[in-house]
């Protein structure tokens, strides 16, 4: 079995924010490599959140992001379970680092179904169009336009967008490391982007 050194495990740490024996604990289920348990961490900081997800959450903050000198702004409201867990610096960053990928991505929405349907029908009938000009069979336009609604959807939602400050993972991977990190349950709750002159 690997050696795990004290600094292997700082710098796991400083990499996933995870607690020292769960960096251990990591380490020594990956054969001490570091890439390896920076998955194993994420996956169980995953299975952590599904865990908590039934649980309530009545505290949390709306947090503001005024970007461009005042042409541009987000609001965002990011809830969790207890009043000491809002308190936190972790949390508090999230907030605001959500709020600044907001004003960076402007997403259409949280999750898929928060898309709206007039969008959506919008971007099937220009790949519709698009995959017609290629001349194949109506079966094939179909997956076509099944590919590229699901990239679109991607693209656009909020919790599968890569997130701006660490292109590795999604929003959803951030929001599931800091759940690990606090504990408790947290969801984006909504928000609202305005831009002088929309």
């Amino acid at each position: 079995m690997a050696e795990i050194s004290a600094a292997m495990v700082k710098q796991l740490r400083e990499r996933t924010g995870a607690g020292i024996m769960d960096c251990k604990e990591a380490l020594g289920e990956c054969g001490a490599d570091m890439d390896k348990a920076v998955d194993f961490l994420r996956k169980k900081g995953l299975a952590t959140a599904q865990k908590r997800a039934g649980r309530a959450m009545s505290e949390g903050v709306i947090e503001a992001y005024i970007h461009m000198g005042g042409k541009m702004g987000v609001m965002v409201e990011v809830n969790c379970e207890t009043d000491f867990v809002a308190k936190t610096d972790d949390f508090k960053t999230f907030a605001r680092n959500i709020a600044m990928h907001i004003a960076a991505t402007n997403p259409a929405g949280i999750v898929p179904d928060d898309v709206p349907a007039d969008l959506l029908a919008r971007e099937k009938e220009i790949y519709r169009a698009q995959a017609l000009e290629t001349g194949k069979p109506e079966s094939v336009v179909e997956k076509i336009i099944e590919g590229k609604l699901a990239k679109f959807l991607k693209d656009v939602c909020l919790m599968n967008q890569a997130y701006v400050k660490n292109p590795e993972v999604t929003v959803a991977d951030y929001l599931n490391e800091v759940i690990a990190k606090t504990g408790e349950n947290i969801v984006i709750k909504r928000f609202a982007r305005f831009q002088l002159g929309e």
